[in-house]
């Protein structure tokens, strides 16, 4: 092992027994261990946080089959070195292609390997921190075996850290005492190779003590100096995003485009952005600018067909948009109401006059008996009553204080009267 290696890299397991969490899929009498004790493995797709071992299987895998294994990232390959892969594959036997981030392909991207992995040309395995089902394409996805892996554990982080400071040949050098490590876990968000590398960032920066004692205090000082302001799998990646809703729904263009530049420079999913952009939209503008909807919407389809550097520009120009318009937060407290409404009362009946009557028997029963067909009437409005008897004159929707929704309030008052009070 290279010695001037990241700790978390020369710590990589080369066997399934050396591999700390993922008993479920690799202890003895598991099925993928039974699979790759067998010689023969499915093409699969690893789901789970990061650093939890999805590239260390993939690893352990062909180390252990000791077959042809090609490794790719989909943040910084693309269909071309695919390709190239599957060519080099035909020449060979058993090959294994393993694709990290394997969600960041599109799903027109994917349909390159498809027809290698349909023939048995390659045996993929894919790792992804999204949901498979959204992510992958589904004749893709059709093809291979799912394996969920599972957060670990405080005790098998811990594990992981005493193991390091036992086996690694640099730390056995030091005198270190693992004194508290709640810090080194909180930090790291769970993420075995962060921790790994955590570790050995507050040894380096402690190696001048005689004996080092590393405690919770030390590691937060050492970690605010050095590492990096922005982490897209931890507590930042919620704080900044949180900064950056707070902002739009502060109407504040400024503090929305900083925040949107530290996701950017932090390298964020862009789809993980312009999502919470679409939510936004719909959440604390809604009908005070329904235009804001399809504008999000817009940014959303647009960013996954650029993808970065130039989908910057596309999600400046809808956070600048949400952040300048009118807010209203009343369909997301309309439904919120309602929901709580309909778990508090239960499954109401539906009044007999707006009920469905598609056969003769319904009809009989009352079934739309007396419903009144608005278009029928003057203005396309007659007053009739929709919800259930239990629940009759209940106002869910209020329309906002702003100028679309006050325009709303007005036609909706004037066709209600004071029924609903508006």
């Amino acid at each position: 092992m290279n010695s001037s290696a990241p700790l978390a890299e020369r710590m990589r397991p080369q066997t399934l027994d050396d591999l700390v969490g993922q008993e479920h899929l690799t202890g003895k009498g598991s099925v993928l261990r039974t699979a790759i004790e067998n010689g023969k493995i499915p093409s699969m797709i690893l789901w789970g946080p990061p650093g939890t071992g999805k590239t260390t299987i993939a690893n352990i895998i062909a180390h252990t089959l000791n077959v042809p294994y090609f490794q790719l990232s989909a943040i910084s390959s693309g269909v071309k070195e695919v390709r190239e892969v599957i060519d080099a594959a035909k020449k060979l036997s058993q090959t294994i292609l393993f694709i990290d981030e394997i969600h960041r392909f599109n799903k027109g991207q994917q349909d390159a390997f498809l027809g290698a992995v349909e023939k048995g040309i390659i045996t993929l395995i894919g790792a992804t921190t999204e949901n498979p089902s959204f992510e992958v394409n589904s004749a893709l996805l059709s093809r291979c075996q799912v394996y969920v892996l599972k957060a670990l554990t405080e005790d098998d982080l811990v594990k992981l850290l005493q193991q390091a400071l036992q086996k690694d040949e640099w730390l056995k050098t030091k005198k270190v005492e693992l004194k508290e490590t709640k810090a080194l876990i909180t930090i790291s968000g769970g993420d075995a190779r962060k921790l790994l590398n955590l570790l050995e960032l507050v040894v380096d920066a402690l190696s001048k003590e005689k004996k080092i004692i590393v405690t919770d205090d030390k590691v937060i000082a050492i970690a605010q100096q050095r590492i990096a302001l922005y982490d897209k799998t931890g507590e930042q990646h919620y704080d900044i995003i949180s900064a950056f809703i707070k902002s739009m729904r502060g109407s504040d263009p400024n503090g929305a485009i900083y925040w949107l530049a530290r996701m950017i420079e932090g390298g964020e999913d862009v789809k993980f952005i312009a999502r919470r952009m679409v939510i936004f939209a719909s959440e604390d503008i809604g009908n005070a600018n329904p235009t804001a909807l399809v504008l999000a919407n817009a940014v959303f389809e647009a960013v996954n067909k650029i993808g970065y550097p130039e989908a910057r520009i596309i999600l400046a120009q809808g956070a600048t948009y949400l952040a300048s318009s009118h807010k209203s937060n009343a369909s997301y407290m309309a439904i919120e109401d309602a929901l709580g409404t309909v778990q508090k009362e239960g499954d109401l009946p539906v009044p007999l006059h707006v009920r469905n009557a598609p056969t003769g028997l319904m009809k009989k029963l009352g079934y739309g008996k007396n419903y009144k067909y608005a278009h029928s009437y003057e203005s396309n409005f007659t007053e009739q009553e929709f919800l259930p008897d239990e629940l009759k004159g209940t106002k869910f929707y209020d329309p906002g204080k702003n100028p679309r929704e006050e325009e709303l309030r007005k036609f909706l008052r004037g066709l209600w009267k004071d029924k609903y009070d508006y």
